[in-house]
């Protein structure tokens, strides 16, 4: 995932990571907010507790019981805000998923810590 270079350099997503879809989004209001996931699985992009691929949406069960407002899905990680906190998962290498020290892959969503309200 990350390059190894002597100074800092500016990087596009694509020559970060190879190019497999992965497609989050929040369900309607009326839904309650919750969040869906399908596509590629490795590293756990998806957010299901494991790395298969999803061919058809499947409700992110780590998150039930939060309001997702809004999902961004990369093509090796996702994040999704809910009202108190932004949470990532996915491949975690080079502090893509903003844990601190923890660089480890996130095969279910994660709060960051530094952007929480609780």
């Amino acid at each position: 995932c990350c390059p190894r270079r002597s100074r800092p350099w500016l990087a596009s997503a694509s020559s970060l990571c190879r190019r497999e879809a992965t497609t989050a989004s929040p369900s309607q209001p009326a839904a309650g907010g919750a969040a869906w996931s399908w596509g590629y699985g490795a590293c756990g992009r998806l957010g299901h507790g494991d790395e298969q691929s999803q061919l058809l949406p499947k409700k992110i069960e780590a998150l039930a019981g939060q309001r997702v407002v809004a999902i961004a899905a990369g093509a090796s990680y996702s994040l999704a805000l809910t009202a108190d906190a932004v949470f990532a998962w996915g491949q975690g290498g080079c502090g893509c998923l903003g844990h601190g020290e923890d660089l480890s892959n996130q095969l279910l969503p994660k709060k960051i810590e530094v952007w929480s309200r609780e």
